[in-house]
């Protein structure tokens, strides 16, 4: 659906189905000044775009509880400031009342106060606040909290429901234990009537009131299932207690079935308990992405100062500070200092990356040791993070081709449920002998009862919400549910190196001394005393690996780094240098058979190098590699008995491409490749006629 100025987000809850999301979907399409709709049931929430000539979405939402859903919509009494006359009243309530996600704004000047209604999901009292203010209005929120939320209203719901399900069963149990072993017992079937009727008409009047709304409107849905057939139990029994004599004149006993209509509601209301916790964790995915955000964060202002905010007041232009450890508020670019970045959650890459003076930082990730000021680029809903969040939701909400099936038939499910069960009362009424009446009823209610949870309707988007939900907990997005149901067909699959097969951690794997050296342990002080220095992946990792051999760094005179090369270090008069090859070159300090024949043999098992001189003497190589994945080898194994064909694609060079295929059994592979290009080369294989798999991370 295209994103028009008009397109409403309506937070719903009450849906126990698609059956109930295509209720609501074909009540919309009937009212006058809808342009498009659309009912996304696994995220609960109805999608229209109006002409607000024709139509408000006030009159929307009397229709969804006309159909006896309900909508998580959030009222709020807010202190206006400004106002100095009725026009001014005028003036608020018509930019409140034009802001997308407000439902119903009503300013009173007397007491300068707006009664608004509201989806939290949609706009926040911040953002109503930021709307006055443009028009020379203000307003008051108390303790800069937007408390309403739709999770809230969710919880609250939940809550409701698991009373009435504890209430239910407590109730049921003595009247199933009446029905089913002490029948004869004096008063039973009074006792039973008392006990049942609560459950019934009190903890699961929902059932009844629904039922009548959808009658209303000539539809049926789960609810009429629910109501017909323990409704019509519970005055069949409650007649044959009244009436007993009834049946007795008529020689036939007078069965009650109380225990059935009772346990019937009160397994239903624990299955929706369940229902709606299954809900809530398969959004926990959401949550924790959400989670990746702060809920303050620090401003600097013109002259210096800096002031704690709220997320919800920064804006784009603001400048702020990020703090060690902090997490990363919004998108923005750096201005002033530098640090590591933890970019794991948009990129994978479980290396941080060094942010300096221009570069990119983005929402969610987590700045390592430094600090450092950035301007707000891209604040709320335009940060990269909420855009992932944006994309779950809507593979969440996606169809795959069987949903659509199954939805076609549970649109006429409820129908022909209840015709059955109206044929099976007929048919036991005419063939059903001496007790046909009892037996007729019976059966109509059993056919009634079985249909009630409609797994038809609600299995296929609770398995593609759970199987999306648990993807992106594991850092796998899926697009959407076609994409999950075509997975199956993969006959080729893409794999990205670094952080995909391998760890994507640098680990020190050897350190090789100079034997001319007499004061080994003095020349692993001072490179531990370097290392200790630099917030980079490769320093740490040689840091990691000297603490481990129990070496004390010792204190430096002086240190520089040298940008993209390595580090340059006095001590005792001496000067110290470790880096990479070009460094050395550069410095003039010997390349000799000590490390050309290591370096190279290092460089074949695709590990890293590192030089580290005094002087211009060459002290010691280091190598480091990113260790294969020990579940690499044998995942690449199983896809290849599978039948299918595993690619590796990497920007990496071509000596260490090699070399890490062939410790894996990959035989097919490309190096030094951009990302565009491997976008070519899975349309290269898909005009081959072949199914493609990509597994990689961050732009890939």
């Amino acid at each position: 659906m295209e994103n028009l100025d008009h397109e409403i987000n309506i937070p719903l809850f009450g849906l126990n189905s698609e059956h109930c999301a295509l209720t609501i979907d074909n009540g919309i399409a009937r009212l006058n000044g809808i342009k498009a709709h659309k009912v996304d049931f696994n995220n609960q929430k109805a999608i229209v775009d109006i002409d607000p000539n024709k139509i408000s979405v006030s009159q929307i939402i009397k229709m969804i509880r006309g159909l006896g859903y309900d909508v998580a919509i959030a009222k709020k009494s807010i202190q206006i400031t400004g106002m100095s006359c009725a026009a001014c009243a005028i003036s608020t309530e018509t930019i409140l009342n034009a802001q997308k996600g407000v439902v119903n704004a009503v300013v009173n000047f007397a007491n300068s106060t707006a009664i608004v209604e509201y989806f939290p999901s949609e706009i926040t009292l911040q953002q109503m606040k930021i709307a006055l203010q443009s028009i020379g209005y203000d307003m008051i929120i108390e303790d800069g909290k937007d408390t309403d939320s739709a999770d809230e209203i969710h919880k609250n719901n939940y809550n409701d429901l698991k009373l009435k399900a504890i209430w239910a069963i407590i109730l049921s149990f003595p009247v199933m234990i009446i029905g089913m072993f002490f029948m004869d017992m004096p008063y039973g079937n009074w006792i039973m009537m008392v006990l049942a009727a609560p459950v019934l008409f009190w903890f699961g009047r929902s059932f009844f009131i629904n039922a009548f709304k959808q009658a209303k409107h000539g539809k049926a849905n789960m609810d009429t299932l629910v109501a017909l057939s323990t409704g019509i139990a519970f005055l069949f029994s409650t007649f044959n207690t009244l009436y007993p004599e009834f049946w007795h004149n008529r020689g036939m006993h007078p069965h009650v079935y109380f225990e059935a209509s009772a346990v019937v509601i009160a397994f239903i209301l624990l299955g929706k308990v369940l229902e709606e916790k299954a809900k809530s964790n398969t959004s926990s995915a959401i949550k924790k992405l959400i989670g990746l955000q702060p809920k303050t964060v620090f401003l600097t202002e013109e002259n210096g100062k800096e002031t704690e905010i709220s997320i919800s007041q920064v804006a784009v232009g603001n400048k702020l500070l990020v703090k060690p450890g902090d997490k990363i508020p919004v998108d923005g670019e750096v201005y002033e200092g530098s640090s590591f970045v933890d970019e794991s959650m948009i990129s994978g890459e479980p290396m941080a990356v060094e942010k300096k003076n221009g570069e990119k930082v983005f929402a969610g990730t987590i700045n390592q040791k430094g600090s450092f000021k950035f301007i707000a680029r891209k604040v709320g809903g335009d940060t990269i993070l909420a855009q992932i969040i944006r994309m779950v939701q809507e593979a969440q909400g996606s169809k795959a081709p069987v949903q659509k099936l199954a939805d076609k038939i549970a649109g006429i499910f409820v129908p022909i449920v209840i015709g059955i069960s109206i044929l099976t009362f007929i048919l036991w009424m005419i063939f059903g002998g001496e007790n046909s009446i009892t037996f007729a009823l019976l059966s109509m209610v059993t056919v009634l009862v079985i249909a009630c949870p409609c797994a038809l309707g609600l299995a296929t988007p609770t398995a593609i919400m759970v199987g999306v939900g648990k993807g992106a907990e594991n850092g796998i997005l899926i697009k959407d549910a076609e994409s999950l149901e075509l997975a199956q067909k993969t006959n080729a699959i893409i794999l990205d190196k670094t952080g995909t097969i391998t760890e994507g951690k640098p680990e020190v794997t050897d350190i090789l001394f100079n034997n001319s050296i007499e004061n080994k342990n003095e020349i692993e002080q001072i490179l531990l005393a370097i290392e200790s220095q630099s917030e980079h992946p490769i320093a740490q990792a040689v840091c990691k690996k000297l603490k481990e051999d129990h070496v004390i760094p010792i204190i430096l005179e002086k240190i520089e780094s040298i940008t993209g090369k390595g580090v340059k270090a006095v001590y005792a008069g001496n000067t110290y240098f470790v880096g990479n090859k070009t460094l050395m070159i550069e410095n003039n300090i010997s390349i000799t058979e000590f490390d050309q024949k290591p370096s190279s043999k290092f460089q074949e098992k695709a590990e890293t190098v590192i030089y580290f001189s005094a002087g211009l003497t060459l002290l010691s190589i280091i190598a480091i590699s990113d260790q294969i994945k020990a579940t690499s080898k044998k995942a690449i194994e199983i896809l290849q008995k599978d039948g299918i064909t595993v690619y590796m694609l990497t920007g990496d060079n071509a000596k260490t491409a090699e070399a890490v295929a062939k410790q894996v059994g990959i035989l097919n592979f490309k190096s030094e490749v951009m990302p565009s290009d491997k976008a070519r080369f899975i349309k290269e294989l898909q005009k081959q006629g072949k199914i493609v798999a990509m597994v990689g991370d961050g732009i890939n």
